[in-house]
């Protein structure tokens, strides 16, 4: 289409795509240069000398507007509406004659237009388009989010990684043969489906994860394939943060959501084993394992606390001896989304994505756009066995993230509303627990909503539960029987602290009755490598919390300050309200359940306490002293005296300090001095959950010591 005809009929290339919404504001525009927000970038601030004039075709949708060069049609921007959404028109806003000024949280775009009159067409123009079809998007929502609560939402959770990934791969596959076949009936000149993949680029002295090697990686599988990494260090002065999200958005009306990497040492199921010495032969073909064949090779077979990850592009090598050294089975939560919920998953993702896109200049590279929420119903795909559900999308996010005015703590937000407004328990799985706010290192306030919870059910005379489950240790390499490396103590120091902290608020209101509201736990296997019994724990990256069996809250965000306080590392998570009621049991009583939040809540028990093998073990009320005191109590209690016994593991409440450390290492376990006593003990253990051991090392400073490296880095790194 020639630029006279776009002129004299209003339409472009974009006016009539189905997916883009309906058709909005069309026109030809001068548009001054600037007014981005580029966090570590100076310029000469508002002097117009900086500026220079564009001419743009400008495209107002419902949910965006955009402007392209009109001789190639090349989108060079795109704005998403948002709260901070307006139009200013006046010349002490717009600093120009006939200008129109378009604010947002990413940008303030200045528009000069042929005449006054002109100017304010388009600024009532805009301004009446965007409140009439994109009002959701104006608005500041619950928990101060980006994005509002949809209705009948088609959900899903995953617990372990097995699940998730063959869900993940199955969607992948049905969206990119439903893709192609209609790219190829449409648009034969173009053959196939695009992929966008962000990267966390990580500063390469500190983290090991080669995200170079993978963005190499994947751009050689094929062209169609598009591969950015962010931040750029250097240039946005960003070294501490990261991008910690897990999402997966396909045909943006598919998303996954969750704390499972697409990544080594991820795959796991409800047997969470230890060993796997099999086979070294590696088959192409898809079926059953048969024999002694492999599930985890090459890198897969992990055990990051013994030894970190090296040489990751060369996944197929062991870099452990998996005949000495057991794996540590990976314990972790996703969930996917659909509809308007995925399309705003997919609005966050195009956010960050246009955000870092200047970096890329190559027309390769282009700006995305989001489709209509008017469209988001016309699902090609929907993952099998989903539950309708009320869903609204969180995040964490700021200037260095996402270009935004504003951080988002939405995550944050949630989690403590929800503590605060549970009725009957909350259980949560989280990679840490750093909370209970000192306002000097600790600033998020899920731990000190959680105790004043506890306290106020005890004040009321109300039986009220909470959960915790947490990695017995930091994931980090080092040898804890010699006290650890310094990354570990570091994080051991906060996590630990935290958890006692919070613990200790509660003791001073409740006594000894503490007990019976807080359980703080961690899991733990055991098996047989070689011909000998060996443990390991259990490693807990879930970042979710459930309560009252009617809400779950899903995501990456663990509960430290980095993640929470949304200035810090970049998150994603899910609140999944329940809309389908089933009967169940709380507190010995008929109870309303929500049929998502009770199915996840059901799996995660009967996993981590043996329920899927030993059909005696009941976890249908959560709440009951039955449940909590003769089941939860004493199965964490059972098991950890079994596994100290047998193999004297740590860490161990009784060690509280270095010395006592060197005292209780030289005692042997069962396992060293009466192997088979030692296999009549183990066949006492039921599941995988042990006690948290409170005092471990609980004398010891665990900070790192002046001079480390780790001692260099500001405080917040570790909390």
């Amino acid at each position: 289409m020639s630029l006279f005809q776009m002129e004299f009929i209003d339409v472009s290339q974009l006016s009539f795509i189905h997916d883009l919404g309906p058709k909005g504001l069309e026109g030809m525009v001068l548009k001054r240069s600037g007014g981005h927000r580029i966090p570590g970038m100076n310029c000469c601030g508002r002097s117009k000398m900086c500026y220079h004039w564009s001419k743009r075709w400008l495209v107002v949708k419902d949910s965006f507007l955009l402007y392209m060069k009109p001789d190639s049609g090349a989108i060079s921007f795109v704005m998403l509406v948002d709260k901070e959404f307006s139009i200013k028109m006046d010349s002490k806003d717009t600093e120009t004659k006939h200008g129109v000024r378009i604010d947002s949280l990413s940008r303030s775009l200045v528009l000069k237009c042929s005449s006054y009159r002109h100017a304010r067409w388009w600024g009532q123009a805009i301004e009446g388009f965007v409140q009439k079809n994109g009002s959701a998007f104006l608005t500041d929502h619950r928990f101060g989010c980006f994005a509002r609560q949809e209705e009948n939402i088609p959900a899903k959770w995953y617990v372990n990684g097995k699940t998730y990934m063959e869900d993940v791969a199955d969607a992948l596959e049905e969206h990119l043969l439903l893709l192609l076949l209609l790219l190829l009936l449409l648009f034969p000149q173009q053959q196939g489906v695009r992929i966008f993949v962000m990267l966390y680029k990580e500063v390469e002295l500190a983290l090991g994860i080669n995200s170079g090697y993978s963005k190499r990686t994947l751009l050689h599988l094929h062209p169609n394939i598009k591969v950015m990494r962010h931040p750029d260090h250097v240039s946005s002065a960003v070294y501490l943060w990261a991008h910690h999200e897990k999402i997966i958005v396909i045909d943006q009306s598919v998303a996954f959501v969750g704390g499972i990497d697409l990544a080594y040492g991820r795959w796991d199921d409800r047997e969470h084993r230890l060993t796997d010495v099999g086979s070294v032969t590696l088959h192409t073909g898809v079926g059953e394992l048969l024999g002694n064949t492999r599930f985890w090779h090459g890198k897969d077979y992990c055990n990051f606390v013994h030894k970190d990850w090296i040489q990751l592009d060369k996944p197929f090598d062991d870099f452990i001896d998996r005949h000495t050294t057991p794996r540590m089975p990976w314990h972790d939560i996703a969930s996917v989304v659909h509809g308007k919920a995925a399309r705003d998953v997919a609005r966050h993702f195009i956010q960050r994505w246009n955000f870092t896109k200047p970096k890329y200049r190559s027309p390769a590279y282009p700006c995305l756009l989001p489709k209509s929420h008017t469209t988001a119903g016309e699902q090609r795909y929907q993952v099998p066995n989903c539950i309708p559900a009320k869903v609204q999308i969180l995040r964490s996010a700021s200037d260095w993230s996402a270009g935004i005015k504003y951080h988002e703590e939405s995550i944050h937000n949630a989690y403590v509303h929800v503590i605060e407004n549970s009725q009957h328990f909350i259980y949560i799985e989280n990679q840490f627990f750093i909370s209970c706010a000192d306002n000097r290192h600790v600033f998020n306030k899920i731990g000190d909503a959680i105790a004043e919870r506890i306290i106020r059910a005890h004040r009321e005379g109300k039986r009220y539960r909470v959960y915790v489950v947490t990695p017995l240790l930091p994931g980090f390499e080092g040898d804890i029987n010699t006290g650890g490396g310094s990354a570990i103590q570091a994080v051991m120091h906060f996590n630990y602290r935290c958890v006692r902290v919070c613990v200790r608020v509660c003791v001073r209101v409740l006594g000894e009755h503490w007990m019976n509201y807080i359980s703080i736990a961690g899991l733990r296997t055991h098996a047989e490598l070689e011909g000998k019994l060996v443990t390991e724990l259990i490693y807990v990256h879930s970042k979710m919390l459930i309560a009252d069996d009617n809400t779950v809250i899903i995501g990456s965000a663990n509960i430290n300050d980095r993640s929470m306080l949304g200035k810090r590392d970049s998150e994603v998570a899910v609140i999944v309200e329940d809309s389908e009621m089933v009967a169940a049991v709380m507190d010995g009583q008929p109870y309303q359940a929500g049929k998502y939040a009770l199915q996840l809540r059901l799996e995660c028990f009967k996993t981590i306490l043996g329920a899927h093998t030993d059909l005696s073990i009941d976890v249908s009320d959560p709440i009951s002293d039955q449940f909590y005191k003769e089941v939860w109590m004493a199965t964490c209690a059972r098991n950890a005296t079994i596994y100290q016994k047998v193999f004297r593991c740590l860490p161990s409440s009784d060690v509280r300090n270095i010395l006592e450390l060197e005292g209780f290492l030289a005692k042997q376990g069962l396992d060293k001095e009466d192997p088979a006593r030692a296999h009549e003990e183990l066949k006492k253990i039921r599941g995988f959950l042990v006690q948290f051991p409170l005092q471990f090392l609980c004398e010891q400073n665990l900070l790192p010591p002046i001079g480390s490296k780790e001692a260099m880095v500001p405080m917040e790194v570790w909390t």
